[in-house]
């Protein structure tokens, strides 16, 4: 036909062998990442199920990639960044009548202090996915600002006055509930 083009086939790019990732070397790779991956991907989400379902789809999208990564940082932050994407993903999709709608309850807290978890999980819950998000990477994860800009995708400048906001209104939030605590008492 006139519309197939005979293209050359892309030659193989030989990495060299020390950015290649062999079984053993992903397997600590997964040990050291998969708990923190599904700690941000259920807190943003709220749905600990979700989590489950996505952490599996970042791992096998990070090995299908086959990308030669700058050390085990960059392949964590590339993993992230396809959690993020996965997430987007799961929200833009219409929502439908099946199981999968209704609502579970919210994740347990990731906090050790049960006051502190009773305090910061409903305010966390109250604020949008993307002020999870933020303030997830940048406080339990411990990335920087540029960092959190290569995961998300927003621009490295705008991270600053995003995560301002984000915990101006999870402080909020929070005033809120002491002063609620405290009128009942």
């Amino acid at each position: 036909m006139f519309w197939q083009i005979a293209l050359p086939k892309p030659a193989a790019v030989e990495q060299p062998a020390e950015l290649r990732m062999d079984s053993d070397a992903f397997a600590a790779f997964y040990e050291r990442s998969a708990r923190p991956l599904w700690a941000y991907l259920a807190r943003v989400s709220g749905n600990p199920a979700l989590a489950d379902d996505l952490m599996q789809e970042a791992f096998l999208r990070f090995l299908a990639a086959q990308l030669s990564l700058d050390g085990e940082i960059a392949a964590r932050r590339y993993l992230f960044r396809i959690a993020t994407n996965l997430l987007r993903d799961h929200w833009r999709r219409p929502v439908s009548d099946s199981l999968e709608s209704v609502p579970e309850p919210h994740a347990p807290a990731v906090l050790t202090d049960s006051h502190a978890a009773d305090m910061l999980g409903p305010a966390l819950a109250a604020v949008s996915p993307r002020d999870r998000q933020l303030l997830w990477l940048a406080y339990a994860e411990g990335y920087s600002h540029k960092e959190i800009a290569e995961i998300t995708g927003l621009q490295s400048a705008s991270i600053r006055l995003l995560l301002f906001r984000s915990r101006r209104r999870v402080a909020q939030l929070l005033l809120k509930q002491a002063k609620g605590a405290s009128l009942c008492d």
